[in-house]
């Protein structure tokens, strides 16, 4: 068995493509915070390709990790010095695999944060890429406002501290930038929220503000936030996708990455302090990312919040299992042809039936056990960025709901923490509480659960709304979340057939 290190590539080269450049040689240009198995999957896999074409040696990447939990992330990597194993399973259960050698630093600003601040603060840094989840912005959705939450950042408002949250970082190492008069770097975001760079500007152009004014006109000034839209489906590692690394490829890998082989990246082309050319490996590199990422956002994400809480009242735990069945299947092309896909713009070079049909066949790859349970994290973040635009959208239109409608309800219903078996679910949501306290409420008072202004906004003072909602749960009540959807998916059928 051999250990994945620099130091086995050679022996590693006869069983699988490995990093065909001086690793060495590589410098950073990409400083990454939150490295997870998508990034991993995703940016770092694409700069990786770029890296072994040759000729860009610039553009490493150092990961950073600002949580204590990204210390196994930290632990991991540096005991391979930032190798990891990218396996790509197909739906016919083939796969193929390669090491990636793109990310060549990481550094856990807990143990010196400091150094992170320093290597943000290095000339050579000229992209600051971030995937820190829907909720690592500060953003209220419903009001549009900067409102922090988590403690580190506020602890980093405060004035002289050592800075904790990635914003607190970035805005550090950004008035070192301004003082020493080095070029700023490009702040890109490359998480699930519709006009990404734009949310990323706003969080940070808002923390900046609070501790220093000029500095914040300064970053207004002279930062690019491109937007951009990424896809791959990419599961939580497991112990068993070591064991089939280990047994496939003779190699010990202490955190492998797996995923499907479909990849997606389009990207605005709006940088400060310029790019690694990264339309020569597959990047779209356009003008205006805004309906490619709805388009995503509303299909794909909100598909996952479709699927997740009505599959898993009824029983299902992988998202294949979900699909397979054809009255899901029939309920979440449904939402997307009539509910979803009305609501977006017209995107170029995508035949959005054939995206839709796509869709389906990704969700159905059981080669990736992807779980309902990773895509139900954090849903109070999830759920108004990814389906109640379409909601409020099709509102405006006057066009259907009620598929939207009975996800809604079959979360509120998944909030009260067992399943239709009475098995108990294991909900992680840092609303929680406040969540299950408007649960209680609704057994009291259907639709008091629309009355969470945080999440909903205001859509609880709409009349079709929460009639439709109030409808949808005594559905569920009365059937459960299988006969429901057989029964909205026949009555749209019986409704088409009479049109």
């Amino acid at each position: 068995m051999t250990y994945l290190n620099e130091a086995a590539l050679p022996e590693l080269a006869h069983r699988l493509p490995v990093p065909t450049y001086n690793r060495s040689a590589v410098k950073t240009g990409i400083v990454h915070f939150g490295v997870g198995g998508f990034h991993r999957s995703h940016q770092a896999m694409f700069i990786d390709r770029l890296l072994n074409r040759g000729g860009c040696q610039d553009w490493g990447i150092c990961g950073v990790g600002v949580l204590p939990s990204d210390a196994q992330m930290r632990d991991a990597l540096q005991g391979q010095d930032g190798l990891y194993t990218l396996v790509l399973r197909a739906p016919d259960g083939t796969e193929t695999a390669r090491v990636i050698g793109s990310l060549t630093e990481y550094l856990f600003a807990p143990d010196d944060p400091d150094a992170v601040i320093a290597k943000l603060a290095d000339p050579d840094t000229r992209i600051v890429s971030l995937t820190v989840t829907e909720g690592g912005y500060s953003i209220n959705d419903s009001t549009g406002e900067f409102e922090p939450r988590a403690l580190d950042v506020v602890h980093d408002q405060q004035p002289d501290t050592v800075p904790r949250s990635v914003f607190g970082l970035i805005t550090a190492a950004l008035a070192q930038r301004r003082e020493q008069g080095t070029l700023p770097f490009t702040v890109m975001s490359c998480d699930n929220i519709q006009g990404n760079g734009d949310t990323a500007r706003k969080a940070l152009m808002s923390f900046a503000r609070l501790k220093d004014a000029n500095l914040a006109h300064w970053i207004s000034d002279n930062v690019a936030f491109p937007n951009s839209m990424v896809d791959r489906i990419t599961p939580v590692t497991t112990g068993a996708d070591r064991e089939t690394v280990s047994t496939n490829y003779g190699l010990t890998d202490a955190w492998p990455v797996v995923a499907e082989p479909f990849e997606q990246w389009v990207l605005e082309d709006s940088f400060t302090n310029g790019r690694p050319p990264l339309q020569d490996v597959g990047v779209q590199i356009v003008n205006n990312v805004e309906p490619y990422e709805l388009m995503k956002l509303r299909l794909l994400n909100a598909s996952h919040q479709v699927m997740s809480y009505l599959g898993y009242l009824a029983g299902y735990r992988y998202v294949h299992q979900v699909c397979s069945d054809p009255h899901f299947a029939q309920f979440i092309l449904g939402y997307m042809e009539e509910e979803a896909t009305p609501t977006l713009q017209p995107v170029p070079g995508i035949d959005l039936d054939d995206y839709r049909t796509e869709l389906l066949r990704r969700f159905s790859n059981p080669a990736i056990q992807d779980t309902l349970a990773r895509q139900m994290v954090d849903a109070s973040e999830r759920i108004p960025k990814f389906l109640l635009p379409v909601i409020r959208e099709q509102l405006e239109l006057g066009g259907p709901i009620d598929r939207a409608v009975l996800v809604l309800a079959a979360w509120s219903r998944y909030l009260e923490g067992t399943d239709e078996q009475g098995a108990p679910i294991e909900i992680t949501d840092r609303r929680l509480q406040q969540l299950q306290t408007g649960v209680r409420a609704d057994q009291a008072e259907p639709g008091a659960f629309l009355h969470l202004a945080e999440v909903f906004g205001d859509l609880g003072q709409n009349e079709r709304f929460t009639a439709a909602y109030r409808q949808a749960r005594a559905a569920l009540k009365r059937s459960g979340a299988l006969i429901a959807v057989q029964d909205l998916t026949d009555r749209s059928v019986s409704t088409r057939r009479t049109s």
